[in-house]
C-alpha cells in the first residue's frame, strides 16, 4: 500500500481551513484545532475515543482528526456513524481517519458516502481512503469518480486506482482503459499526470498483452504530444520504469529529434 499520508493529510489541513463552517454549534476558536504542525506526542487513543462521542462538534472533529494519526480498531464503529455527519468538516476528518484505519467494514459506507456527498473535499478524502482499502469493491466507484467528478477528486481517484494492482489480474485489466482515457483526454494536467503514473504502476502487473500494448502506446503518445511538460515527464518516467523496448525506442527517437 502506497502511503500518501503525509501529503494528503497536509492537503486536508489546508482544505479544511477553506471550508465554511455551517454548523452554528461550532465555537469561534475552532480554527485553532486545525494547525499544520505535527502533534507530538501522538494523541491519547482513549481520550480521543471519548471525544468521538462528545456532544460538541469541534471535539468530535478533533478526535476524528487524531485518528488520521492513530490506528485503533476501537474507533471504527463510531467513525462510521459520523461519516454522514451534517458538518462537512467532520466528514472530511472521518474520511481520512478511515483511510488510516482501513477495514473491510468501512468499504461499503465509504462508497455510499462518495456517491451521495455534495462536498468535493469530502469526496476527495473518500477516494483516498478507498485506495487504502484493498477491496475489489473500490474499482467501479473510483472509475466513476475519475470520469465524472471535480478535478481534485479525479486527481486522487487516478492515484487510488494505482493501488488495485494487488486485487488481481482482471481488476488491473478493468482499471487501465479508463486511466488511459483520462490520461489522453482530461482537461487538467495534474489528473493526466496521475493517470500516467498509475498506468505505469499497473502495467508492471501485466504480461505483454493487448491491454499492456495499448497502455504503452498511450504513454508514448503523451510523451510526444501532451502540451504540458510535467505530464510528458511523468509519462516518460512511467515508460522508463516499465523498461518496455518500444517505449525506450520512442523516447530515444523523440529526444534525438528534439
Amino acid at each position: 500500500m502506497i502511503d500518501y499520508s503525509a501529503d494528503i493529510l497536509r492537503e486536508a489541513n489546508e482544505e479544511l481551513a477553506l471550508l465554511e463552517i455551517e454548523d452554528d454549534e461550532i465555537t469561534e476558536d475552532f480554527t485553532d484545532v486545525w494547525v499544520e504542525e505535527p502533534i507530538a506526542p501522538k494523541p491519547d487513543p482513549d481520550q480521543m475515543l471519548a471525544l468521538l462521542n462528545s456532544t460538541t462538534p469541534s471535539d468530535r472533529i478533533l478526535a476524528a482528526r487524531a485518528f488520521c494519526e492513530i490506528q485503533d480498531a476501537r474507533a471504527i464503529d463510531r467513525l462510521l456513524e459520523l461519516i454522514d455527519d451534517p458538518c462537512p468538516l467532520t466528514r472530511v476528518a472521518v474520511a481520512y481517519a478511515l483511510g488510516r484505519n482501513p477495514r473491510p467494514a468501512v468499504v461499503r459506507p465509504l462508497i455510499h458516502q462518495l456517491q451521495s456527498d455534495w462536498n468535493g473535499y469530502v469526496r476527495k478524502g473518500i477516494v483516498w481512503a478507498l485506495g487504502n482499502c484493498n477491496d475489489v469493491q473500490i474499482l467501479l466507484p473510483l472509475i466513476h469518480a475519475l470520469k465524472t467528478d471535480i478535478p481534485a477528486v479525479r486527481l486522487w481517484a487516478a492515484s487510488s486506482l494505482a493501488q488495485v494492482g494487488d486485487l488481481g489480474y482482471e481488476v488491473v485489466l478493468a482499471a487501465i482503459p479508463p486511466l488511459i482515457e483520462a490520461m489522453l483526454g482530461d482537461e487538467i494536467a495534474a489528473v493526466r499526470s496521475n493517470c500516467a503514473w498509475s498506468i505505469g504502476r499497473l502495467c508492471l502487473e501485466l504480461p505483454s498483452n493487448v491491454v499492456y500494448a495499448t497502455a504503452v502506446d498511450a504513454l508514448i503518445e503523451v510523451v510526444a504530444e501532451d502540451p504540458e511538460l510535467g505530464v510528458r515527464a511523468d509519462a516518460k518516467a512511467a515508460l522508463l520504469k516499465l523498461g518496455d523496448p518500444r517505449g525506450m525506442q520512442a523516447i530515444e527517437t523523440l529526444e534525438a529529434d528534439s
